[in-house]
């Protein structure tokens, strides 16, 4: 797809917000949500090994990719909720395996608990983590700092001239393919856009609530009994960095009783490096039926 070209999909609103949103496929029904600042497209190389056999479901949280603004900054209880939107929106009642990658892992986790009947499983990719997580001060005073850096970002014109190149060099530090398999066209086009920088710079400042917020859940709401993957990237260079960082994954699982996988070679980016493993994970959660 070229950067002018319409998108795939279509716009369903959901919680007032006009979402992105891309159905393809047939079967049980999976949903792929992607990490800090990620669009729909960077599922491609995941989606041709799901939709023969599931019911592909892929969105733009609010203000990324090609969804409208949000409407106030993101909470785990409102991201669990959102994804329970999306599948309502396209006539989708019954249950889920819901892929969260990096901090979409919060979302995932936090709709299993909050929406456990709608649950199949749960794969959660290169998950972020963070143990024992509490409540960060001035809550209010750092929500309304991001807001204010995203508009002056914008009136700069800083993301229509940095965007695109800071979007390939994480790309290329997160992944080992190398270079962005994304359209460049497509990568202007969604990146050179301050309603973009804007949701990403405020995902990243409330990150740590929503990390505390969803050790809150864990204490209140627990897990249905679906099956749970913890898929961890490895390069394979066998670092302390590396090790640790398994470890936490590892532990992860063990908290959330399921089942661990370190991923090799992969980088953080496993959707591009290693989309198989993830296909494989899906594939093999049991169908529930509704």
């Amino acid at each position: 797809m070229s950067g002018t070209e319409r998108p795939p999909g279509r716009m369903l609103r959901v919680g007032g917000v006009p979402l992105h949103v891309v159905c393809e496929g047939s079967g049980p029904v999976c949903v792929l949500s992607g990490g800090l600042g990620m669009g729909w497209f960077d599922w491609e190389p995941v989606v041709p090994l799901l939709s023969p056999y599931r019911t592909v479901v892929r969105f733009d949280r609010p203000g990324l990719g090609f969804s409208a603004p949000p409407l106030g900054p993101p909470t785990a209880a409102s991201e669990g909720a959102r994804i329970a939107g999306v599948l309502d929106a396209l006539g989708l009642p019954g249950p889920a395996t819901v892929v969260g990658h990096s901090l979409a892992a919060f979302h995932a986790e936090a709709f299993a608990r909050l929406h456990p009947e709608r649950t199949a499983g749960l794969v959660l990719a290169d998950a972020s983590v963070e143990e024992n997580a509490r409540p960060v001060p001035a809550l209010g005073l750092r929500t309304a700092a991001a807001h204010v850096r995203g508009l002056a970002f914008a009136a700069a014109g800083l993301p229509r001239a940095l965007g695109p190149a800071l979007r390939n060099l994480s790309v290329r530090a997160a992944s080992l393919t190398g270079d962005d398999p994304a359209p460049a066209g497509l990568v202007r086009r969604v990146y050179g856009s301050g309603r973009v920088v804007r949701a990403t710079l405020m995902e990243n400042a409330r990150y740590y609530d929503v990390a505390a917020e969803l050790e809150d859940l864990r204490t209140h709401h627990p897990l249905p009994p679906a099956p749970v993957t913890v898929l961890a990237a490895s390069t394979g260079t066998g670092s302390a960095e590396e090790r640790r960082w398994l470890e936490r994954q590892r532990a992860l699982a063990g908290r959330l009783d399921g089942r661990f996988e370190a991923v090799a070679p992969a980088g953080h980016l496993l959707m591009y490096d290693r989309p198989q493993s993830i296909a494989a994970a899906v594939l093999a959660t049991p169908f529930l039926r509704g």
